[in-house]
Order: structure tokens, then sequence, then C-alpha cells
């Protein structure tokens, strides 16, 4: 009975096999090849094997749409003797070829991990990953062949009273609606409901290491007007693990202000003009107008704040800084990005007309200068919080702009116009004066340009997948890709039509599992030059700069 088993299963996966296309298995191949060559962030086997088994599928798409062209087009084909040893010729040719990318690949990933000062890898697990990729193949595979029965079954019935190219196409469309209803209409948001709850559960959960303030000017307390609760998870962390007055004395050796920080949570209330009300009314009780600066904080999807971002300007300014955020979304970034592209720039926008319309009718020697800050969504959500000729009269005072997802359509305007000769990563934009890029090392001080009224810094890394992910590099190869490349970008990238786009979706996915520096990681020192430049800081030397650099690259490493 086994021999019989195994037999059969023989049997079956050899007719599997046979019914695979010739064609569709050499672009598979080439597919599959191409995805093991380096990217802007370093994969592991896991990873590896999903990308692979993706690309071959896609691949195998081609070169089986490739095949139905050919015979569309009534061209000659190989008689069954020949196309078998074909088969099998190209088999041999596939297999060949899978062996010498497999074996290539851990060099080729070590060239980003130096670069990232990575511990190198000796081997990329070839045996897992190939695993991993036959299952993503196989499951691809599945979804193809149930799309082609869906399309013949309705080819069939159509055919009785269409003529036979018009049920085709027909049968196509018809198949492809159903298809996108079922995993838009079904799939999809049952797993945006699933993430949805998991990430408000996530955000209402309750930490024992932060307990509710007790000083009454902090948001929560029990003079607060925004319930401790109601602030949710990411507004606790960022209200209560900010430095104190006390942290920032110690290190500047002089006396400090308690740094003023307000969030309004999305249970705050109900639609963004009330929470931008809560917001403003919130400042106004804890005195955050008579401080020297007031920054206005586009949290990422979730509603997280990234700490060093405004850690570091506290401790810049003395403490005598307001800081004040609001919640738009549970989701992550890039969920929020797909779900409710809209939302978090409506949310930014009411924050920003409810805050600056008080501000601009303060008298302005008494006012504080006022900034905006965003990381990734953020970022994004930031710009869009308001328009240039709307400020004109009475502009803030700068914006801090971090790791800009590739949709930004501010950034992109800007980078797209970039003086001739500035690489993509790092532009510099006409004479210097509004917008200035920065990443790794300090670019801010430009010889012979001179700040105007207003300060925009876009902080941003060149293997910041988040940032350069580019939705055409499905045909044309990305801009970063030319020389010169950025210091953390693989000399050996090299772009391939769809498979580079494959790779980058993985990257934009996977940016945040670089160590700090790199990707869609940011470090706390590249925080503090940016901010220097943004806020003007006055009475720090070099040697103080650089030692607070070391401050916060030493409570990095402890934690």
């Amino acid at each position: 009975m086994s021999l019989s088993l195994t037999s059969r299963t023989g049997t079956l996966f050899s007719r599997l096999a046979l019914s695979l296309s010739t064609i569709g298995l050499l672009t598979g191949t080439l597919f599959f090849a191409a995805s093991f060559t380096p990217s802007l962030i370093p994969r592991n086997w896991l990873l590896q094997g999903v990308l692979s088994g993706l690309a071959f599928g896609v691949g195998y798409l081609v070169g089986v749409l490739g095949v139905w062209l050919w015979s569309y087009l009534e061209l000659p084909v190989l008689k069954a003797p020949a196309a078998r040893w074909v088969k099998r010729a190209a088999g041999a040719i596939c297999a060949a070829i899978a062996v010498i990318f497999l074996w290539q690949a851990s060099e080729w990933q070590n060239s980003i991990r130096e670069l990232m000062g990575m511990e190198p890898v000796d081997s990329v697990d070839p045996l897992r990953i190939a695993l991993i990729a036959i299952a993503t193949f196989a499951v691809l595979l599945g979804i193809s062949r149930l799309f082609r029965l869906t399309l013949d079954f309705i080819d069939r019935r159509l055919r009785g009273f269409l003529p036979r190219r018009v049920a085709a196409v027909i049968g196509v469309a018809a198949a492809v609606v159903i298809f996108f209803s079922l995993i838009n209409g079904v799939l999809l948001r049952y797993g945006i409901y699933v993430a949805d709850s998991s990430f408000r559960a996530a955000d209402e959960l309750i930490e024992p290491d932060t307990p509710q303030p007790q000083e009454p000017n902090k948001t929560g307390s029990a003079a607060s007007l925004l319930d401790w609760d109601g602030i949710g998870r990411r507004g606790r962390q960022f209200v209560a693990t900010g430095p104190s007055k006390d942290d920032i004395a110690a290190f500047l050796g002089r006396e400090a202000m308690e740094p003023l920080r307000v969030y309004v949570g999305l249970r705050s209330a109900e639609t963004p003009e009330e929470r931008a009300r809560l917001a403003l009314e919130e400042l106004k009780r804890v005195g955050a107008f008579g401080r020297s600066a007031l920054v206005l904080i586009t949290p990422t999807g979730t509603g997280w704040i990234d700490p060093p971002a405004i850690d570091t300007l506290d401790y810049l300014h003395g403490g005598d800084v307001a800081s004040v955020a609001i919640q738009y979304s549970y989701l992550a970034s890039w969920l929020s990005l797909l779900v409710e592209p809209e939302y978090g720039g409506e949310v930014s926008r009411a924050m920003f007309t409810e805050i600056y319309g008080y501000w601009t009718q303060l008298p302005r020697e008494n006012r504080p200068k006022l900034y905006l800050y965003g990381l990734s969504l953020g970022a994004m959500n930031s710009q869009r919080s308001s328009e240039l000729f709307e400020i004109l009269s009475d502009p803030y005072q700068g914006a801090l702009w971090v790791g800009p997802p590739y949709s930004s359509q501010l950034w992109s305007s800007i980078t797209a116009r970039r003086n001739a000769g500035s690489p993509v990563w790092l532009p510099r934009f006409r004479d210097g004066s509004y917008v200035r890029f920065t990443g790794q090392e300090n670019a801010l001080n430009l010889p012979g340009a001179h700040w105007g009224p207003l300060r925009v810094v876009y902080l941003q890394y060149a293997s910041d997948a988040v940032t350069f992910f580019d939705p055409l590099s499905v045909y044309r190869q990305p801009e970063w890709m030319n020389a010169p490349r950025g210091p953390d970008v693989s000399p050996q990238i090299r772009w391939y039509p769809i498979v580079s786009f494959l790779q980058l979706l993985v990257d934009m996915m996977t940016a945040t599992t670089t160590p700090m520096g790199h990707g869609h990681v940011y470090a706390p020192q590249h925080y503090i030059d940016a901010w220097v430049a943004v806020t003007d800081v006055k009475g720090w030397s070099d040697a103080d700069i650089e030692r607070l650099k070391a401050h916060f690259a030493h409570m990095t490493e402890a934690q």
C-alpha cells in the first residue's frame, strides 16, 4: 500500500510538473535569481524565501502571458517530442541558475550589512529559502489556477450566445471583478478589522510603569482637561517618558524648566475639530504659550512619537519647550495610509488651524516660536496641515520632517525641482534659504547660504525605503540608483524590471528592522543637528553639541 501511495504521489507531482509552462519556468527562474540581489534593506531567510517565491510566481505569470500572446498571434510552436526535451533542458538550466545565485546571495547581503555596521552572514540558509519559495509559489499557482477555472466557467456559459473572442474578454473581466471583490471586500476588510481591533486593544492597555501624573501641568493629571485613560497608550508614553527639568539641569549644569507635553488621544473626542479644540484649551491651561518654543507634532499611524525627536529638543532649549500631538489612527502607518489616507491630513490640518489661529492673535514679542514636526506618515500629514500662501503674512518659524513617505506631495515636488547635480537622496533646493536636506552626515551648513524667516529641514536616509520606494521601478530604474549613491546603499544593487519593485515593496515593509541610523530608524544625533538648524539654537558650542550626542548615544545603548 505504501509503495502504491508513493507511486500515486510521484505520478501526481510528475503530472503537475509537466503541466507547468516551460517558458513560464524559465522566466520565473530569472526573476527568482534576480530576487537574491541586494536592495536597500538586508533580508533574513524568511523574507528572502517569500520574496523569491513571489518573484518566481510573477515571472512565471509573465512567461505564461507571453506564451498566450504567441499562441493568440498563431505563431508556430514546437511539436510534442521536441517540446518535452526542451522542457527537460530548461529544468536543468533553471536548477543551475538557482544554485549559482543562491551561492552568491550571502555576499550580496553582506554588501548591505557591512554599510550598516551589521555582522556578516556566512550563509542565507538556501534550504529554508527554497522550501518557503516553493510554498509561496504553490499558493500563487493555486490562486492563479482557481482564477483560470473561474474564467473558463464563465467563458463556457457565454459562448452559447456570444462570439468566442467577445466571450473570452467578458470572461476575463468578470473573473477579475469576482476575485477583486473577494479580496477587497472580504479578506482585506476582515484583515483590517482584525488589525484595527488589535491595535485598539494595545492602545487601551495600561502599563504598570506609567502611573497617572500628579503634577497639575501634566496632561492626564487630575487637573487636566484630558482623561489619562483616554489619551491612549502612545499618549501616556509621550507624556510620562520625557526628560524632567532635573534631568536637563543635571546635564546642562544650570537650572532648567519642566517641558510641557500635551497629547489628545483618538478616544478623547469624536471629531478632529473637537480634538483640536481640546488640544488648544489644554495648551492654554498648562501655560504653553508662555514658552519660547511650541511644537505641533503629527504622530505616526499608531499615534507613536519617536522619543529622541522631542527629548533632544527639550535638552537643546533647557526645557523651555511645549509640544502637542493629536492621534488620528490606531493602525500602523502603512495600513493607515492604505485605509484612511486622507484622515491623518484632516486631523493635522484641524490642529494647525486651531492653534495657529490662536497663536497669530498673540503679541509677536510675547508668543513662542512655532514649529512643525512629523516622522514617516506623520511627516506627510504635517506637510499637508497648511499651505504656504496661508501663512505668508505671519509664518511659523520652521518644520522638521523626518523620513517622509515617497507619496508626500510637497517633498516630491521639491525633490523633483532640486538643483542640477545634487543627488535625489540629498537634494539642494535653490539657494537653501527655505528648505535643506540632511542625512547621517550633517549637510545643513551650506557655504554662502542664508536662512530665511521660515526654516524647513528634511531628515532622510538614502537607505530608507519608506522615502525612496518608487512605484515606477516596475519598468524604470529609480534615480537613487544613479551615482553617486548614498553612504549606506550597496554599490552592488542593480535594477531589474518588476523584481526591483518587489524588492522595494518588501524593503518598505521592513524598513524599521535596520540598526539605528539606517533605513527608517532615525538616530538621536541626527535629530540634534536638524533641531539646531530649524530652531536656530544659541549658546551651544560644538563641544556641547557633541557631548549631548554622546549623552543620547549612551542612553540608547542602555535601553
